[in-house]
């Protein structure tokens, strides 16, 4: 007697964009929208307050991200919702609330922009002073040839403003909050979620952080011009979603300080972004301060990967496995269900 056995027919494993497109692209795609932040403030300025735009930006991706990521909120338990919530606060408020903040202040805007640029350096003191973290000598040179570069860049625009001496430190506190979460997303144990979901979670808490800060100093509505809706909209695209989203898709596939490292060719990158849209001039010092940057994230690309052949696994300059960074979330399966599989990259 004949037995019949079902056949069983295996799913496709679903790949996603951020997993399949080379790790190089997506830090091309980062350094593009990361640097049209700057472009979109200046953009911005001359038509409502800075944190007013930044809000409304926020609104806005939560309202076009909702319908998507609602149901895995809701599958997400809150205790996880609290930390990612925690780290996106410090992300996106703390950064540019201290970066605009300053700006408002008086502190010139070459100078906030360099102290933000300070990020890689300020996320490896931190590794090394709260987690004893050590890199090589050759990242070290690495991200101290890069520092040059930018510095090379912007010294013509770095000049002390009138600001009040508290408020310069206003810059550096906003990217040493970014390099916290960073540092903090990469060595949490807590459930990962899924890219949009998480993005709608830190847009939505920085909104009622920038809603308590710059409702107080006037009002919440939005201003009725067309360059306030381009404004908001420009930062919506590009800074947010492309720009926020990008980095952390790039610090799942990467280690931190790459991902920082890289961010050095933002002000080169800003300066063609005001070519193109100020017609402002460029320079051959622009292109040799990109040529040295590019110099120095090459040594620390190669440091770490010299690294990663002796140990396969580091805290800082890669995240533990089993982790967010480590790239083993499956955006397929839902947030309750997932585990975590070692290894996967």
């Amino acid at each position: 007697m004949s037995q019949h056995f079902p056949i069983r027919h295996n799913r496709p494993t679903r790949r996603h964009w951020h997993r399949t497109l080379p790790l190089p692209l997506l830090e091309a795609g980062l350094l593009l929208t990361w640097s049209s932040g700057f472009v979109g403030a200046r953009f911005s300025i001359d038509y409502a307050p800075a944190l007013l735009v930044v809000f409304w930006r926020c609104i806005v991706v939560c309202l076009l991200l909702l319908p998507f990521v609602l149901r895995s909120l809701r599958n997400t338990p809150f205790a996880v919702l609290l930390i990612h919530a925690a780290i996106g606060l410090l992300a996106m408020a703390g950064y540019l609330t201290g970066v605009t903040q300053g700006i408002a202040l008086g502190v010139p805007a070459g100078l906030a922009a360099l102290c933000a640029d300070l990020l890689p350096l300020g996320m490896a003191l931190l590794a090394a002073l709260a987690f004893g973290e050590r890199l090589a000598r050759q990242v070290w040179v690495g991200l101290i040839v890069g520092l040059l570069g930018v510095l090379w860049v912007t010294h013509n625009a770095l000049v002390l403003g009138a600001a009040p001496l508290w408020a310069y430190g206003l810059p550096v506190a906003g990217m040493l909050s970014l390099a916290v979460a960073t540092l903090w997303q990469k060595r949490t144990s807590a459930q990962p979620m899924g890219l949009l979901p998480n993005l709608w979670l830190q847009c939505f808490v920085s909104s009622l952080a920038f809603a308590a800060i710059e409702g107080s100093q006037g009002s919440l509505a939005p201003v009725a011009s067309v360059g306030f809706t381009l404004s908001v909209l420009w930062t919506v695209v590009l800074s947010t979603l492309g720009g926020y989203g990008l980095y952390w898709v790039c610090l799942r596939r990467s280690s931190a300080t790459r991902v920082a490292s890289v961010l050095y060719l933002s002000p080169p990158i800003t300066l063609l972004w005001a070519w193109a849209m100020f017609d402002e001039p460029l320079s051959w010092q622009m292109a040799l301060g990109m040529a040295i940057s590019a110099t120095g994230i090459w040594l620390v690309v190669r440091a770490e990967a010299r690294q990663a052949e002796t140990v396969p696994c580091r805290s800082t300059s890669e995240a533990p496995c089993g982790s967010y960074g480590c790239d083993t979330e499956n955006d397929s399966v839902p947030a309750t269900g997932r585990q975590s599989f070692k290894g996967v990259r």
